[in-house]
Parts: structure tokens; C-alpha cells; sequence
């Protein structure tokens, strides 16, 4: 295994993401990290943390993508089989500990699997 190199641009966007607790996506951590560094560095380092299993991207039903940490991934292989909740009030995107298994028809293989369901989150409905 390549051991990759950690620079301080990936601990601030790692960081930022482990704050938030929820998905982003690439403009919102634009948005905190303009002064810091550029979007190129940013979309950069983000598919890096997806390569290492650090981060899983996550498609929004409206196309957008956003990003959430991985917690049961290992490097080269995400194990996201699991709901990603988007609230239609603040727009915030979480992964749920809900699972879902598929059994496919015999010679399919699956890869990735994204599953949105869209409603309002908890703090909302408080």
C-alpha cells in the first residue's frame, strides 16, 4: 500500500467536514476555506479521501453531489450500503444506521448503491 502523504490542506478539510457532522458539498466547504485554498485543491483532495476511504460521495435527488465520512470503510472499499436522509427544509444530508440488502440476479455484481430519502430531519420537526 502507498502511504500518501497528509498535508495541511487535507487536515483542514478533513477538519471542516468532522465539524459539520452532516454531507457537504464542494461549494459549501469552498465557502469556509476561500481565504484558505482554492477549488481546484479543494476537488482535489476530497476525490483523494474518496479513493482512501475516508469520505463517500453522495447524490442528492436533485443531482448535486456532496460528501459524508466514511466510518466501516477500508481503503478502495466503501461499504455504502446505508439510507443518506436530505431534510427538504434546511437542507442538511446525513448517513442513517439503516441498511438495506440486495440480492441480485445471479452474475450481477454490485458496486455502489445510493439510496436518498428526503424529509424533514429531527431538528427540524422539533
Amino acid at each position: 500500500m502507498i502511504k500518501k502523504r497528509n498535508t495541511p490542506s487535507k487536515n483542514e478539510v478533513l477538519a471542516v467536514l468532522k465539524a459539520n457532522k452532516t454531507a457537504m458539498s464542494q461549494d459549501e466547504l469552498e465557502k469556509i476555506l476561500k481565504d484558505k485554498m482554492d477549488r481546484v485543491t479543494i476537488y482535489r483532495i476530497l476525490y483523494s479521501f474518496c479513493d482512501d476511504g475516508i469520505l463517500h460521495k453522495v447524490m442528492s435527488d436533485e443531482g448535486k453531489t456532496y460528501f459524508a465520512l466514511c466510518h466501516d470503510c477500508e481503503q478502495g472499499h466503501h461499504h455504502d450500503s446505508h439510507f443518506h436522509f436530505r431534510c427538504t427544509n434546511c437542507n442538511t444530508i446525513e448517513c442513517l444506521n439503516a441498511t438495506l440488502s440486495l440480492n441480485l440476479p445471479k452474475n450481477y455484481i454490485q458496486k455502489e448503491v445510493n439510496l436518498m430519502v428526503s424529509g424533514l430531519c429531527a431538528k427540524c420537526v422539533a
